[in-house]
């Protein structure tokens, strides 16, 4: 975010500033996306990105305050092959519902179930879906964490090619036994990522799905005062640590502005959404496909088996999560299907 102690101001205002920093990779990082070879990747990391910028996908689309939703992503019965039909009547189905914002390439969208050209394919696919139905200014987040630098920024530009806007990224977490003190690798690992990435990113804080580590807020405003850092999303359920963050973002804007705020803190999980709200949250992660945001208090905790379980049921899509997962049984199944039944109705009777 602009402007920090120490550090420049991009010129312009938020989204010509950010938006149009993250057009190509920068020159002085140390891992150069021109380094990588075909063998490695299936897409042209090489090549230049000014050529993205002709084929209508890339805008300026920036982060406002709202609710932001993780889409699933869905597979043909037979052949586990990416249904790209269903995962374009989902994209559009929540953006009528009024949400903020999509995001693929989550838990919710089975990213650890895909190879990289199946994660290219679902994000041009939403893409594509939101223009073609008038959402061309909905911005998409695209998961994009690995655990080496050089995937992680392999993620990002394949992200962008295909029409993401931001990067939403984990710390790595494997051999953080042998990492550096005082958290400098995790500083060096995110600040070489956004150097490197051709699109901002937000630093996402689940301790629960990097065998506990948990970010503190001195790391996270440090981190925040690069020019490509662009928010955090808090899944440790910590609201103190959110206040703090808020605060202090706030402060270091120039003009702080909260309907398009340079910082966007992001609360990770809806049973906190109140709290969040009162601590300073600027936008809130609605982590299950139900389409009004009106229904973000409601916490559901079945996970991708449920949740499409109950999609299957009540909407006629929503099929099985990709092996090795396992398929509901019949009871479980009628289980999920009664569990949504009083969301569906509320829902309904808000449309």
């Amino acid at each position: 975010m602009a402007p920090h102690i120490g550090m420049s101001s991009p010129a312009g205002s938020y989204t010509s500033g950010f938006n149009k920093l993250t057009l190509r990779p920068n020159p002085a990082s140390a891992l150069k996306l021109d380094a990588f070879t075909a063998a490695e990747s299936q897409s042209s990391l090489s090549s230049s990105f000014e050529s993205a910028l002709d084929d209508g996908i890339h805008m300026e689309r920036p982060l406002l305050p709202g609710v932001y939703v993780p889409t699933m992503c869905f597979f043909e019965p037979a052949t586990e092959n990416l249904d790209t039909a269903a995962i374009s009547r989902h994209a559009v189905r929540l953006a009528h519902a009024g949400v903020t914002g999509l995001a693929t390439q989550g838990s919710n969208g089975e990213a650890v179930h895909l190879t990289h050209r199946e994660r290219r394919l679902v994000t041009s696919t939403t893409r594509k879906a939101l223009n073609e139905a008038g959402f061309s200014q909905m911005p998409i987040i695209v998961g994009c964490g690995a655990q080496s630098t050089r995937e992680t920024i392999e993620l990002c530009a394949e992200a962008w090619e295909a029409g993401g806007d931001y990067a939403l990224v984990l710390p790595p977490s494997y051999y953080a036994p042998l990492f550096a003190p005082s958290s400098e690798t995790i500083v060096e690992y995110f600040t070489t990522v956004a150097d490197a990435s051709p699109m901002p990113l937000i630093i996402y804080n689940f301790p629960g799905a990097v065998n506990g580590m948990d970010l503190s807020s001195d790391i996270i405003l440090k981190l925040a005062q690069h020019p490509k850092i662009v928010g955090a999303k808090f899944t440790c359920g910590n609201t103190g640590k959110l206040n703090r963050v808020a605060t202090a973002t706030r402060k270091m804007a120039k003009c702080y502005d909260p309907d398009k705020p340079e910082f966007l803190v992001l609360a990770g999980s809806a049973d906190f959404t109140i709290q969040s709200l009162v601590a300073g949250g600027t936008a809130f992660w609605q982590a299950w496909p139900i389409s009004h945001r009106r229904l973000a208090l409601k916490r559901l905790t079945w996970g991708v088996v449920g949740v499409k379980a109950g999609l299957q049921s009540w909407m006629g899509y929503g099929g099985y999560a990709r092996s090795p997962l396992p398929k509901p049984t019949a009871e479980q199944t009628e289980k999920w299907k009664q569990g949504f039944r009083d969301l569906v109705l509320l829902e309904e009777s808000l449309s």
